[in-house]
């Protein structure tokens, strides 16, 4: 058999990604079906509304999906104004749904369990392309059926699996019976749960943007509330990547937000613990403490914020023929210009549906989850991704080549802080634009002039890495 030409695409997920995919499709006249597990779209950012973003709306909609709003008379907001998450949801996502082309589309409340080939498992390979995806879903009754699909699109994210406490990637011993204390990702300390942390001796696990919100919205908490006591533990003995490139930071939102974090930092509101490995949690009669790899022990703490990363959900996937990363579980080919082993900066090497393509034909993770652990996506790279894999299933082979993405730089590299990051974390200077030996935008420059270069530095990354720094395969 043959996949059906008139088989829709299959798209997992409603969030902006997802949302976006759906709308390329429609635009190409590409029959489509979107599923998304929440009540309604977006379900994953609702859980963060309150935190606001640090792109622009210029950076957070995709062309596609605007044109089809403009089509129903939406009013684009303005290009320059910070948009929340809810801000994101009720502005832009929810009206693009409501559109009675995408209505016609989306399914909420639905969970798509597993993918695979229609009658032939992992193993076959004989003809493995002629044979449709075959999706399980799982609607809110919990009712199950097969829905067959000509690709797939998967936007699902990674929201819904934070990485745990652990510094070792699994769980800390008595992390689990100690869940009624912890909170993933950025709970909503100063509206919905301000009675949970007020007065609270709070600990904050985490070196990233999820972990800056969530500090600085306590200490903007414990500003009126005297009692509340926080302490931040990282497992980096060198905070120049959090801090970030601070006013040199194209997007000043996200240069704002490291400033703001090294204030903190410096002003001795909070109890800083660096190279901190947490591997126990114990519950004792005051709280429940904390204890690393090296035998030092923290707390006691009566609530803990653990903001150490996200993960893609790879079981719903199991049956499928995916060429990952080993160890960010991203697209072989996007590892190498993501890779936070070698990279600081915040944009990376344009890339569409060849980068994201996999061993099993027209299956593409796409948005966050295409990124895997890498913790460094923005919602333009997703639109970009989608662009180009639409157009690669419409035939339009020259539009799905031609990818142009170009992502507003972090401002780390060109800060005072680039000795530091070379001497610690590699290289950095944006990427490369030509030579793909060379390991960012500086190490090329300086080989042109016939200098050394930069080069990775001694941590860079393990040797296997070595020869393609940061540079497409």
């Amino acid at each position: 058999m043959s996949p059906r030409a008139d088989l829709p695409v299959a798209v997992i997920g409603g969030g902006p990604v997802g949302l976006a995919a759906a709308a390329h499709l429609i635009a190409r006249g590409l029959p489509v079906r979107l599923y998304e597990s929440g009540a309604s779209v977006a379900a994953n950012i609702r859980a963060w509304g309150h935190v606001r973003l640090f792109s622009p709306w210029e950076f957070n909609t995709d062309e596609a999906a605007t044109s089809l709003l403009r089509s129903h008379g939406w009013q684009t907001p303005p290009d320059d104004v910070l948009p929340t998450g809810d801000d994101l949801v009720a502005a832009y996502l929810e009206p693009l749904s409501q559109t009675p082309e995408m209505k016609r589309v989306i399914e909420t409340g639905t969970n798509v369990r597993h993918v695979s080939r229609q009658g032939i498992d992992k193993v076959v390979t004989r003809g493995r392309g002629d044979h449709p995806f075959a999706l399980t879903i799982e609607g809110s009754n919990g009712k199950a059926r097969i829905d067959l699909a000509r690709a797939v699109i998967d936007a699902s994210g990674t929201w819904q699996n934070p990485s745990p406490l652990g510094a070792a990637g699994t769980p800390a011993i008595g992390e689990a019976a100690s869940r009624h204390r912890i909170a993933y990702g950025i709970p909503d300390v100063l509206r919905a749960e301000r009675a949970t942390y007020a007065g609270q001796r709070v600990l904050v696990i985490g070196g990233g943007h999820s972990a800056a919100n969530a500090l600085l919205d306590l200490a903007r908490l414990a500003e009126t509330d005297a009692a509340l006591q926080l302490t931040w533990a990282v497992r980096s003995g060198n905070l120049t990547r959090v801090f970030g490139g601070g006013a040199d930071d194209r997007l000043p939102a996200r240069g704002r937000l490291g400033t703001d974090l090294k204030h903190l930092v410096d002003s001795g509101r909070l109890n800083l613990v660096m190279s901190f490995s947490a591997v126990a949690v114990q519950e004792v009669t005051a709280g429940v403490t904390v204890a690393a790899s090296d035998g030092t022990t923290i707390g006691p703490f009566d609530r803990i914020i653990v903001a150490t990363g996200l993960r893609p959900d790879l079981e719903i996937t199991r049956e499928l023929r995916l060429d990952l990363d080993p160890w960010l579980e991203c697209p072989r080919a996007l590892g190498p210009l993501i890779d936070p082993n070698l990279h600081s900066c915040g944009s990376v090497r344009p890339h569409g549906h060849k980068v994201l393509a996999h061993i099993e034909p027209d299956y593409f993770a796409v948005g966050i989850k295409s990124y895997g652990r890498a913790p460094t996506f923005l919602m333009a790279t997703g639109y970009e991704q989608v662009r180009s894999i639409a157009a690669h299933l419409a035939g339009d082979h020259a539009a799905a080549d031609t990818v142009e993405l170009v992502l507003p730089e972090t401002g780390i590299c060109s800060t005072s802080y680039l000795k530091e990051l070379a001497a610690n974390d590699g290289c950095c200077g944006g990427p490369a634009k030509t030579d793909a030996d060379a390991c960012c935008a500086a190490d090329e420059e300086a080989k042109v002039e016939g200098k050394a270069g930069c080069g990775c530095g001694p941590k860079a990354a393990p040797e296997v890495k070595k020869a393609s720094c940061c540079a497409a395969a």
